[in-house]
């Protein structure tokens, strides 16, 4: 079940909010339909109640909001625009990625294929799929977690009649089996045909909530208003007449003396009332929620509300209720129609008036109201019928501190002085209404008291990141391999640096360590390290491009172990990237040159460990630079920033005068760090110290580290809002 309460979006310059208090349920076992023209602000409303967007309200999904939810995609299945997956990727990789975001089997991806008949496209990449089969893929994606709740945003757009049925067979099945389904239609037939209730908006406002009858019989068709004071007696003759001339005329009384004429006209009604000699107060062609007053003046609207007051809500069917919407010309509309409904009833509560002589007994209700005394007129959300009701004052709405009751017994003596039976009371004590604070207006004071008894306004409504996948390890493994990206990058850099290998073993004059890793000194870094740090900017950089895990939210979720997750992918790709530069290198200068180039140089282990942790470094750094600018351009940037600006500031750092020296730090780092440790682990370390120790690894490890406390800090700042 679906309970929203007075969602509003922040207003926009120079125009009205997209969505003004809009507050409604879906009940669960049922489809409801959120109707409205387009920019009408249904896809407004569905931001605000997934908390997508700021503004302000609150949602209950099944008695939570969607923040208080541990696994949100367990509880409600989404659909808003297209599926936004990798093109190149396949409609089986992209579920089954999607499967360890949300922690369900693998399993579970080829169930919901066979559920929406896309088993024989599983293999298809999304970017062929055709407008039918891309709904199809979406509301799979929804599926997914078996929700209990569905919301999506005009599933049929775009679609053909067909497609359109089978959609709406798929969601009558989803509530036939307990769940709650809300989708979002332009088209009134559509929401007619396929809903259990309709909630219309216009202009940002909700309008109606009806079933799908009663939405039927007074949007989807035009009717006549007509208001007489012999509303039976004109029925009847039109019924009469409407078999005389075998017409297929429906009259339906609406309450009091007004009736609702479908299938005839103004002037055929018009005529018959002549006839008879029937007098008629309104006579005018409505259709959609045109109700009793609408497009009346002032004058004629009150009193049409004074007459349905009269009759009590006891005596209104619910098709009125449901069709009355709030009128823009009434110059004092009642505050309770813009508030929730939870939330209209808590005014009433707290202006309470006090005791007065309509609570004295039975016989108070047939006295005629004082001359000084205005009996306003309740308005249609507050039917009273109750006689303390009628005779409240403005001035007793008040929300002070009651009085002891000794005090309220004598205030209502004193109003009880003009009553019957009490002449010996002196007569202007009752006439005179309670003096407001000195210095302000009466109407000031009545207006401080109202805006002070109104509820406080809806909670803000926050938009927080998209939550974490649950097995993230599993997540980024199936993001990488599901797109032949890697593979292709991967090709690419072992045939230029094969190239590049021959190609400065022919010139001459590079160094055999050079040579392998295919590093001429005029380029800033070989190519395994740049396409390593674009593998490891791309982890990042395709999840902005194509937001699969966080598609609503349209944007990564900051999470440190999605962030350890790509980090140790990126590693693993960086190193096998690297061994297989390397060995790649080797074997074809073997094949062109000889034996003599391809010889393993005598310091291959301090060798390997400088070019695996340069290698790995870019490949972080990627990493970490396209999460922290959200780019893939701004990763593979920040790779190669590293030996164009940092590495200088190094050197020149390291190369400047100086007082002091710190000569033979590493022997004393040794006798104070490295004890003797089991197997010669203490060689291993002093390599890496010595990696760190070069301009390049420092460079590179202030750069990561940089970027790395980046990250925290964004991620931290992120979870505060």
């Amino acid at each position: 079940m679906i309970q929203a309460f007075g969602l509003t979006s922040n207003p926009r310059k120079k125009l009205p909010p997209a969505a003004d208090d809009v507050s409604f349920e879906a009940r669960a076992g049922r489809v409801t339909a959120l109707l409205g023209a387009p920019g009408a602000g249904k896809t407004t409303v569905l931001r605000l109640m997934l908390e997508l967007q700021q503004g302000r309200g609150v949602t209950y999904f099944r008695g939570r909001p969607l923040h208080r939810i541990a696994h949100p995609s367990r509880e409600v299945g989404v659909l808003l625009g297209d599926v936004p997956g990798h093109p190149a990727r396949t409609v089986r990789g992209h579920l089954r990625m999607l499967c360890a975001a949300a922690g369900v089997p693998v399993r579970r991806a080829d169930e919901v294929l066979e559920t929406v008949g896309l088993v024989s496209l599983r293999d298809e990449r999304l970017g062929t799929l055709s407008r039918g089969m891309d709904r199809r893929l979406g509301l799979a994606c929804a599926l997914l977690a078996d929700p209990h709740t569905l919301v999506l945003d005009d599933p049929t757009d775009g679609l053909s009649s067909r497609e359109a049925n089978w959609l709406h067979g798929m969601l009558r099945a989803h509530a036939t089996q307990g769940g709650t389904v809300l989708f979002t239609t332009t088209d009134p037939k559509e929401a007619a045909r396929t809903a259990d209730r309709v909630v219309t908006l216009e202009q940002g406002r909700l309008v109606a909530d009806q079933e799908a009858a009663e939405f039927s019989r007074t949007r989807l068709r035009p009717r006549v208003a007509v208001r007489s004071p012999h509303a039976a007696r004109l029925a009847a003759l039109l019924a009469k007449h409407a078999r005389t001339s075998q017409c297929s005329v429906e009259v339906v009384r609406e309450g009091g003396n007004r009736l609702s004429v479908y299938g005839s006209t103004c002037a055929d009604i018009g005529e018959t009332a002549f006839r008879n000699g029937i007098v008629v107060h309104q006579l005018a062609d409505e259709i959609g929620d045109m109700g009793p007053g609408a497009g009346a003046g002032p004058a004629e609207s009150a009193a049409v509300e004074a007459e349905h007051a009269a009759v009590g809500p006891e005596h209104t069917p619910d098709a009125h209720r449901i069709i009355a919407a709030p009128r823009t010309s009434d110059p004092e509309p009642s505050l309770s129609t813009s508030l929730p409904a939870a939330a209209a009833a808590e005014p009433r509560l707290t202006l309470e008036p006090r005791p007065t002589m309509d609570t004295q007994g039975p016989a108070s209700d047939e006295s005629s109201p004082s001359p000084g005394r205005a009996e306003p007129c309740p308005g249609p959300h507050q039917p009273s019928t109750q006689p303390h009701e009628r005779s409240t004052e403005p001035h007793e709405l008040s929300t002070e501190p009651h009085e002891p009751s000794t005090e309220r017994h004598e205030r209502s003596d004193v109003l009880t002085a003009d009553e019957p039976g009490n002449a010996a009371a002196p007569p202007q004590k009752a006439t005179l209404p309670p003096s407001p604070p000195r210095g302000l207006h009466p109407a000031h004071s009545r207006a401080a008291r109202t805006l002070e008894a109104l509820p406080p306004l809806p909670p803000p409504i926050s938009v927080r990141p998209a939550p974490s996948p649950l097995r993230p390890l599993r997540y980024e493994i199936r993001r990488a391999t599901g797109i032949g990206t890697g593979l292709l990058t991967g090709a690419v850099v072992l045939v230029v640096s094969a190239v590049t290998a021959v190609v400065l073993a022919r010139i001459g004059h590079t160094p055999q360590p050079r040579l392998l890793a295919a590093w001429p000194r005029e380029l800033p870094l070989p190519p395994a390290a740049l396409g390593a740090g674009l593998l490891g900017a791309l982890a990042f950089g395709d999840e902005f491009r194509h937001p699969a895990l966080a598609a609503d939210h349209g944007t990564v979720p900051r999470r440190l172990g999605l962030l350890a997750a790509k980090l140790l992918v990126a590693s693993v790709t960086a190193l096998v990237l690297a061994v297989l530069t390397v060995g790649c290198d080797a074997e074809v200068l073997y094949l062109v040159y000889g034996r003599e180039l391809a010889q393993v140089p005598a310091d291959w282990i301090a060798l390997s460990a400088s070019w695996l942790g340069l290698v790995v470094g870019c490949a972080w750094a990627g990493v970490l630079a396209a999460g922290v600018f959200r780019s893939t351009t701004a990763g593979l940037a920040a790779v190669a920033a590293v030996p164009l600006l940092v590495v200088p500031v190094v050197h020149r750092f390291l190369e400047g005068p100086s007082v002091r020296t710190a000569a033979g730090l590493p022997t004393r780092l040794r006798e104070a760090l490295l004890p003797r440790w089991p197997f010669g682990g203490e060689r291993y370390l002093e390599t890496a110290l010595r990696v760190i120790s070069q301009p390049v690894g420092g460079a590179l490890t202030l750069s990561l580290t940089a970027l790395l406390c980046a990250y925290v800090l964004t991620t931290m700042r992120s979870r505060v809002r």
